[in-house]
C-alpha cells in the first residue's frame, strides 16, 4: 500500500489543506528523503519528509501509511518527529528576531512613522 505525497502530508496534518500541501511541495518547501518531488510521488514506510519553515528544516519519518485523514491525537501513530534540536532553535531565533523587528498586530508604519524614520536616517 502507498499514498500520494500531498495527501499524506495533509492527512497527518503537516499542512492545513491538501492544496496548500501540493503548493508547498511544488515550491520545494516539502521534500521527500531530501529530494524535490511532485505531489503525486508515492510515500513508503521509512521515508523521511522534510518541511522547510523559514530558516529551519523539520524532519518526520513515516511509520505507517493511512487511507484517510486522522485526528490530531492519532498523528503520532503515523509519523515520528526526528527533527534535530538545533533546527528547532533556528526557528525560535527567527521568531524572536521577527518580534523584535516590529510588534505583532501593529500593522504597517504610518506616514508619521515613515517621516520620523526618514528624519532619523537623514545624513547617514
Amino acid at each position: 500500500m502507498s499514498c500520494r505525497m500531498d495527501k499524506y502530508v495533509w492527512s497527518v496534518r503537516l499542512a492545513k489543506t491538501r492544496s496548500k500541501a501540493s503548493e508547498a511541495i511544488v515550491n520545494g518547501k516539502i521534500r521527500l528523503n531530501g529530494d524535490l518531488v511532485k505531489p503525486s510521488k508515492e510515500v513508503k514506510l521509512g521515508d523521511e519528509i522534510q518541511i522547510i519553515r523559514h530558516t529551519a528544516r523539520f524532519t518526520f519519518r513515516v511509520v505507517q501509511l493511512l487511507k484517510k485523514r486522522v485526528g490530531a491525537k492519532l498523528v503520532q501513530d503515523y509519523i515520528i518527529d526526528i527533527t534535530p534540536e538545533e533546527e528547532i532553535e533556528k526557528l525560535k531565533l527567527y521568531q524572536l528576531s521577527q518580534v523584535a523587528y516590529r510588534q505583532h498586530g501593529t500593522g504597517k508604519p504610518s506616514k508619521k512613522d515613515r517621516r520620523d524614520l526618514d528624519d532619523f536616517l537623514e545624513g547617514w
